[in-house]
């Protein structure tokens, strides 16, 4: 099948098309309804008449956009009717919720003049908290959207105006910082002259590019003061003779193409100025193709198109969700100028950050670094809405438009909370890390994963990462990478470490390790190495196991490490987050077939350690058996070890077990059928019997349950040790050196 086939059976399975309504309240007994409907709801309706703003507190008004269209320009279709636009309007709205969390209804008008639109978008002001025009045609579209920001108290975007020229901007300024040229010597040439490109050209004024180098063309050449346009293109109209695309085009700095494709050839290219910057940005296909443009010339061409298949894509997405939430959130009555330069500004900001691991596996393990092929981040990088989101709200409080003030540090921790619990719970931790950083000791450092994850570390304040590995090899990443960053190093090849193998010859003397071999073991065994500086405190804490299997990561701080006083075991620890719960799994990677003692105490410790992300633990102990239900040595070793916990004073979380898992973790199960249960609430502490049973429930529950995993964190050593699964992305590493500064500073209480 093709991609329209697909399409058609994408958009008419069950039920058809893309968007549907869901409740956000309790619906479940008469007293829900009651409250939801009538006679209930005649008191927020009260409230709102009494005072309007009140929409915004009971309502949904304030996460809700209509996108409004007449489909008069959908884009590649042009002229189809509001009934045939449908189904890009109900797109539209999948975008606004996929990437920002904003709910959207879809307007469809089957009118043509402006004053029937503005007319009916202007009454529908009560339901929405903002308005985003679409596929409107010009001259009409610039009329209907200034009239409607004057008449309207509430944010009205022309997305097909200002989206492109936001995202392209921001191309724009990294571009020319790449080429080494200043924004305001560019001269800029547009081929069409359409909404896109006039607002293009507008808002690259506003970013610093001079009018009187800009050059428009449309399909008639060069628009020059003497031409009969509209007064849109007459904004732009150049003084002079005109000319055609090819003349405007020698010895231009910047092409911008919103026309049709195939119109720009390699001589066109080849007579730019050096090192030119091209955005052929026609769909589907663009003014000259990425291979054509970049084999023109022996320069670097920086070339950004709107397919997804090439580098730099110049994508909407990019823009109207995230401006639209900074809007909303502060309730603006006007998407300004300010609030559209500081998105742009944002996302060139954002492209020369390191990217996470996850969004580079997403396209297709393609290279992804500051450069001439990445100048604007990708549209499936989370980090867009918690970086441009709080950018667009500040400057909508700072140029006066926002009705509603904010805490923008704790405004980006909401934001980063819509994109999951785990984000929530780790921002906790995170947190704390940052209010006392430790030395983290980092096992294989010269690792490139791990050299980013340190680099993360230290521009976040987290932690003082120490890199273990070959100087020149941690040298060249950071170089290769373009990082501002001079890590300190321990290289096991630069002296002799004398110190730290005649401590570990100490320690290991009477368990068959020779001081010969303790040097040795320092020298070739980074693990090794970063143990000893952790139990010498030269460090706070080590991570290590990116590249090794994990038994033999873990054993040489096991060795040197050991355990804490208070523990006789170590275990390994997931936090599963879902939507609205937290459950920590124990134990998943270290004891094979622990005992009840075993059990208690690994229990205890996986309380301890929700209590750091501030959970108060309810802890279960997992078996097959309910209560007694199955009597056998198996049932028995977590029946005795929640009987040990509740005997023992000092603990202070309740328990119970042996339970099933759906027992502990539902909560009719745990009221009804078990109303006797120490659990007056659903467990969010597991107990699994055996390494195996932990093992595949996390896995199960992550992969089938759709939770984000935290982890492995270990439970249980004198001094805060992590070890990785090998293949952890650069933001696990990040997290588990977060909860190690977070282990070490209680260490040090």
């Amino acid at each position: 099948m093709g991609l329209d086939e697909d399409s058609l059976d994408y958009h008419a399975s069950d039920p058809p098309g893309k968007i549907e309504i869901s409740t956000t309240k309790p619906t479940n007994t008469q007293r829900d309804l009651s409250l939801a409907y009538s006679p209930g709801v005649a008191a927020p309706c009260r409230h709102i008449d009494d005072d309007p703003e009140d929409a915004f507190k009971y309502t949904a008004k304030g996460n809700m956009v209509g996108v409004v269209s007449n489909g008069s320009a959908v884009l590649g279709l042009g002229d189809i009717g509001a009934q045939a636009s449908k189904p890009v309007m109900e797109g539209k709205g999948v975008l606004f919720k996929r990437f920002a969390d904003i709910d959207v209804f879809d307007i469809e008008l089957d009118q043509e003049s402006a004053d029937d639109i503005i007319e009916s978008v202007a009454a529908m002001e009560p339901t929405f908290g903002g308005i985003n025009l679409e596929d409107i045609k010009a001259p009409e579209c610039f009329e209907i959207e200034t009239r409607l920001r004057e008449e309207m108290d509430i944010p009205v975007f022309h997305d097909d105006q200002h989206g492109t020229a936001i995202i392209s901007g921001a191309a724009l300024l990294n571009a020319a910082e790449i080429a080494g040229k200043d924004i305001e010597d560019l001269e800029v040439v547009f081929s069409g002259a359409g909404a896109s490109a006039i607002a293009s050209a507008k808002f690259y004024v506003s970013l610093g590019v001079q009018r009187e180098n800009i050059t428009m063309c449309d399909s008639s050449g060069i628009i020059t003061e003497d031409r009969d346009v509209n007064e849109f293109k007459q904004e732009f109209a150049s003084p002079g003779e005109g000319g055609d695309l090819e003349d405007a085009m020698e010895g231009a700095d910047v092409f911008v193409g919103l026309s049709v494709g195939g119109i720009v050839s390699q001589d066109m290219v080849r007579s730019m100025a050096d090192n030119p910057i091209v955005f052929a940005m026609a769909n589907p296909d663009p003014e000259i193709g990425y291979e054509e443009a970049k084999a023109a010339r022996e320069d670097t061409v920086i070339m950004a198109t709107g397919r997804s298949d090439y580098p730099n894509q110049v994508n909407n997405v990019l823009g109207f969700p995230f401006i639209f939430r900074g809007a909303l959130d502060v309730r603006a009555t006007d998407i300004n100028e300010e609030m559209k330069v500081a998105c742009a500004e944002a996302l060139a900001d954002l492209a020369k950050q390191d990217v996470p691991d996850a969004v580079v596996k997403a396209y297709g393990d393609q290279p992804l670094q500051f450069g001439s092929e990445y100048i604007i981040p990708k549209p499936l990088d989370p980090r867009v809405l918690f970086e441009v989101a709080p950018t667009i709200a500040e400057a909508a409080i700072d140029s006066g438009v926002a009705r509603r003030d904010l805490d923008l540090e704790e405004y980006r921790e909401e934001l980063e909370a819509r994109l999951g619990k785990s984000r929530e719970m780790m921002r906790i931790i995170l947190n704390k890390a940052k209010s006392d950083p430790k030395r983290i000791a980092l096992g294989e450092g010269d690792d490139e994963k791990m050299i980013r994850a340190a680099y993360q570390m230290q521009e976040e304040g987290i932690a003082e990462p120490v890199l273990i590995g070959d100087r020149d090899t941690i040298d060249g990443v950071v170089s290769a990478l373009g990082l501002d960053f001079e890590p300190e190093i321990v290289d096991p090849d630069e002296g002799s470490h004398e110190a730290y193998a005649e401590r570990l010859y100490e320690l290991r003397q009477r368990k068959g390790v020779t001081r010969s071999e303790a040097k040795s073991l320092v020298k070739r065994d980074p693990n090794y190495l970063g143990s000893t500086m952790v139990e010498a405190g030269d460090a706070d804490a080590l991570l290590t196991g990116l590249t090794h299997h994990y038994p033999s990561a873990l054993k040489p701080p096991l060795q040197v490490v050991g355990t804490a006083p208070d523990a006789d075991y170590v275990a390994g620890v997931y936090m599963l987050t879902f939507k609205n719960r937290v459950i920590f799994c124990a134990d998943t990677t270290v004891n094979q077939n622990p005992d009840a003692d075993v059990l208690a105490e690994v229990a205890e410790h996986t309380a301890e350690l929700a209590r750091r992300f501030n959970v108060d633990p309810r802890v279960a102990m997992l078996s097959y058996s309910n209560f007694g239900s199955v009597d056998n040595e198996g049932t028995r070793k977590p029946r005795d070890a929640a009987r040990m916990l509740r005997e023992n004073s000092d603990v202070e979380f309740p328990v119970d077990g042996e339970m099933q898992a759906d027992s502990a973790v539902v909560e009719d199960i745990l009221e009804g059928t078990y109303e006797f249960s120490e659990l007056d609430d659903p467990a969010n502490v597991l107990i699994f019997p055996n390494l195996e049973a932990g093992n595949i429930g996390y896995k199960l529950l992550q992969r089938l349950g759709g939770a984000d995993a935290i982890g492995p964190m270990l439970v249980g050593m004198d001094e805060p040790v992590h070890v990785l699964q090998r293949g952890d992305e650069v933001k696990d590493i990040v997290n588990l050196a977060a909860v190690a500064v977070v282990d070490a500073q209680q260490n040090g209480e």
